[in-house]
């Protein structure tokens, strides 16, 4: 299962609410849905965070998340204490939100180093505004009270936190409808003590409707969103503008596929490009081939750089920013490849950086040149769920 959802596609063949302002620049989303509880997300007077509620739950998050997929094997060898010092220049640098799965090889337990060190090393302050986002990516069967708690009870044991910030997730199987059972336990762990937040990963609109109506508290939906992949801007973001539901993206930079070191090159030479030498270039790379082809992909990157070359930004930098300013959007992640190689200053470059109507046209009329991604896979999330 680990390896379906870093491949994804393996197997596929690709054939109204207002948002008011008030003085101090916060914008909420509240929802008037039968079944819903309040809730909104608040961008605070820091740029940096963003705080997604519903009901009585609360988090804040950076807006530029630290995924740590890189942690899960195929993107080089890692030393475990050079991965704790990478997360630790992270979170001085204010990148202080980090998103990891059960499933990411030791995600969960590299966590569990850091944030002890940050306990010892750094003072309390700082030890607050550290988050760590966590998925449950269970097989699909019978979705037990004492399952559920066992699972969470690991998570909680290799992060060694007493209540996860946030839980996001998985399912499989939508014709197993275990997964109202599953989140129903997971509300109960919330309620406990034990989760602070109850989230979605790859879920679709519909499920995500029904979810709702059963009342779960759900804060957020992590999906894939890029400026290839818009398909969170169709069915899904409406539904979420209705709710308050927000959400996070990955597979927002396409495992670096948006950079200038792709830039100008042909792959249909051998040898004659960058190597795609890790699951997520791979996967991406797939993305790519469904939505136009690699000489589209290439009006896309040459766009994206002379927006970035005009605000003396990369082309990266760009492409987060212009996914964060999406609606529903609360954060959206860039992978860390923890102890070799850093992207610090790219990463915060996003936070300071306005794209004007000029910059968000001309990417926009590139975007729509490729066919939709909605039509050829499916919503949100059915790249792992079709064959």
């Amino acid at each position: 299962m680990a390896e379906l959802l870093q491949n994804p596609c393996s197997k596929f063949i690709f054939g109204s609410i207002k948002i008011e302002r008030n003085a101090k620049r916060e914008t909420r989303a509240r929802s008037s849905c039968p079944g819903s509880r309040a809730c909104m997300c608040v961008l605070t007077d820091d740029k940096h965070r963003a705080v997604v509620r519903k009901g009585n739950d609360s988090i804040d998050i950076c807006r530029v998340v630290n995924g740590m997929w890189q942690t899960s094997g195929g993107w080089g060898t890692m030393d475990r204490d050079n991965a704790i010092d990478g997360m630790l220049r992270y979170a001085d640098a204010g990148l202080n939100t980090f998103d990891m799965a059960d499933i990411y090889g030791p995600a969960e337990d590299l966590y569990g180093i850091f944030i002890n060190r940050i306990r010892r090393e750094r003072p309390p302050e700082f030890l607050e505004k550290i988050r760590g986002l966590t998925k449950w990516v269970p097989p699909p069967v019978k979705m037990t009270s004492s399952f559920v708690k066992e699972a969470i009870d690991v998570s909680r044991k290799r992060m060694d936190v007493a209540s996860l910030d946030m839980l996001q997730f998985h399912w499989w199987d939508y014709s197993n409808p275990g997964y109202l059972d599953a989140l129903k336990h997971l509300t109960d762990l919330k309620e406990e003590g034990k989760i602070k937040t109850v989230a979605l990963t790859n879920f679709d609109t519909e499920r995500l409707q029904i979810i709702l109506d059963h009342e779960i508290p759900v804060v957020s939906n992590q999906v894939q969103h890029s400026i290839i992949d818009m398909r969170p801007q169709q069915k899904m973001a409406e539904l979420c503008q209705l709710t308050g539901v927000k959400l996070i993206t990955y597979g927002t930079v396409m495992g670096g596929l948006l950079s200038e070191k792709f830039l100008d090159t042909n792959l249909a030479i051998p040898f004659a490009g960058p190597p795609l030498n890790t699951p997520s270039l791979q996967k991406y790379k797939r993305m790519v081939d469904a939505w136009g082809g690699w000489s589209q992909f290439q009006a896309v990157l040459q766009t994206l750089k002379k927006v970035a070359s005009k605000h003396g930004v990369k082309i990266p930098t760009v492409a987060v920013k212009y996914i964060l300013d999406q609606p529903a959007v609360a954060g959206s992640m860039v992978g860390v490849r923890l102890g070799l190689s850093e992207h610090l200053k790219d990463s915060n470059d996003i936070f300071s950086l306005v794209l004007d109507e000029e910059d968000v046209a001309s990417i926009q009329e590139v975007s729509k040149r490729g066919r939709d991604l909605l039509k050829v896979i499916g919503d949100c999330g059915d790249e792992y769920r079709r064959a």
